[in-house]
């Protein structure tokens, strides 16, 4: 696995045959009377067929056995998923989780898909506007299953310990610092090597895509042939004793029975795929005189609404970045906002709450409701002697950001019991500065 082969370009159209079977792309069609190999031809839509080209998005898989092949899918229990929003009563507070813990395998073994829960989200996947934001935590591999979402997108961001994700397109490893986007529809089968965790945020209706530059220019931020797709692998791998293929439909699990592994896609070509990318490219930019930029200026990628400017969800980063701003307030200030804001910590200390804001946990700032720098990070801040500093070494905090006002679910605010209580006491401490006789 670690000599894995990635074609770039985020979107592009790509081409991609398992070396064991040259030729099996046909020649000048998608659908020849008789495929290469005996193949079948099958095509993957992630977009209305008569969406404009530039947001036309499907690929063609020729595969050993096509998707269909399979027993009726009936529900599947395990699940701690869920879009039912009205569970518990609305929370407006200023939220903080510790790290989620991670069950032991010798007590309990988990896989990802076992290992999926629900923090909160807003929206319904049947009237394709939404999204849920997902944490998972789990210590064994995905062994003769697969899921797929036939709800929306998966952006998965790990945490701890790294996923070998095989999809139809073929195998991606992603570590921590890294992140990978499952399109919807696409199955996929994820192998850990230890205790791990990460976050997910997944998009109902819409697709991430790289967000516009403007003023920026050309170039910055997410460079588009930083993206990498996996190159065609197939197993043509009988499972007698049945394998499983998962489907995410309408919020909830459900199971299906075939004697075949899904990854037997010999070729493929098309825009549709999965992909990832590793956030250390991102080209930062930043305010080089006074002030702060908005923090839009981080966005990885955008998933966006019929609103122009208006994003169902962003994906945004805090990476290692000089600071260099004169006579200003350098942490990120006060702040109360239209849309609703969920950060992560990768790795390192964030610099605005140096202290309870943990790699592995996380924070939700609802919509409009205040929220800032600790009292420490203040003081220390408002003192500080103004000079170049390096900022946020050794650290990567991110957001999830979206227009839609966000309720946590039963399992965030009470089953993880991973709340932190006393999270608001971190501003208790400000106090008035105010003199009117001190300009």
């Amino acid at each position: 696995w670690f000599i894995l082969q990635y074609l770039s370009g985020f979107g592009n159209e790509h081409v991609s045959e398992d070396p064991r079977c040259p030729g099996a792309l046909p020649e000048g069609q998608n659908n020849p009377q008789v495929c290469p190999y005996g193949l079948y031809a099958e095509q993957l839509s992630g977009s209305a067929f008569t969406c404009p080209r530039p947001t036309n998005k499907r690929s063609w898989l020729y595969r050993i056995l096509p998707s269909v092949c399979h027993k009726p899918f009936k529900p599947l229990e395990e699940g701690h998923l869920t879009h039912d929003w009205d569970e518990i009563e609305p929370d407006p507070n200023q939220l903080r989780w510790k790290p989620f813990e991670i069950p032991k395998a010798s007590q309990n073994k988990i896989d990802f898909v076992s290992g999926l829960y629900t923090l909160c989200g807003a929206g319904e996947p049947r009237g394709r506007n939404g999204i849920a934001i997902h944490i998972f935590v789990c210590n064994t591999s995905m062994i003769d299953r697969c899921l797929y979402n036939s709800d929306g997108d998966f952006l998965i961001v790990p945490q701890q310990g790294k996923l070998l994700i095989t999809t139809e397109f073929g195998k991606m490893l992603v570590e921590p610092n890294e992140i990978c986007v499952i399109q919807q529809g696409m199955r996929f089968s994820v192998e850990v090597f230890g205790e791990t965790r990460g976050y997910i945020l997944e998009v109902y209706g819409a697709h991430f895509e790289l967000p516009d530059l403007g003023p920026i220019g050309a170039n910055g931020l997410a460079n588009p042939r930083d993206f990498l797709v996996p190159v065609a692998w197939y197993e043509d791998r009988q499972v007698p004793g049945g394998y499983t293929v998962i489907s995410k439909y309408q919020g909830k699990l459900f199971a299906a029975q075939q004697d075949f592994s899904p990854f037997n896609v010999v070729a493929w070509h098309g825009n549709y795929t999965p992909y990832k990318y590793h956030l250390e490219k991102f080209m930062v930019i930043n305010a080089v005189a006074f002030d702060h930029a908005d923090p839009s200026i981080f966005t990885v990628l955008t998933a966006k609404t019929t609103r122009a400017g208006v994003a169902l969800a962003d994906f945004v980063i805090f990476p290692p970045r000089w600071g260099v701003a004169n006579n200003t307030f350098r942490p990120p200030y006060y702040h109360r906002n239209c849309m609703s804001e969920f950060m992560g910590l990768i790795k390192g200390h964030y610099e605005a709450k140096e202290e309870g804001f943990q790699p592995g946990g996380g924070s939700l700032h609802s919509m409009m409701t205040p929220h800032g720098p600790d009292a420490d990070c203040f003081e220390k801040a408002s003192k500080a002697k103004l000079e170049p500093e390096r900022v946020a070494d050794g650290t990567m905090a991110f957001m999830f950001e979206s227009s839609l006002s966000l309720a946590v679910t039963k399992w965030g605010l009470q089953t993880s019991n991973r709340l932190d209580k006393n999270y608001y006491k971190c501003w208790e401490p400000l106090k008035s500065h105010f003199n009117p006789k001190c300009k």
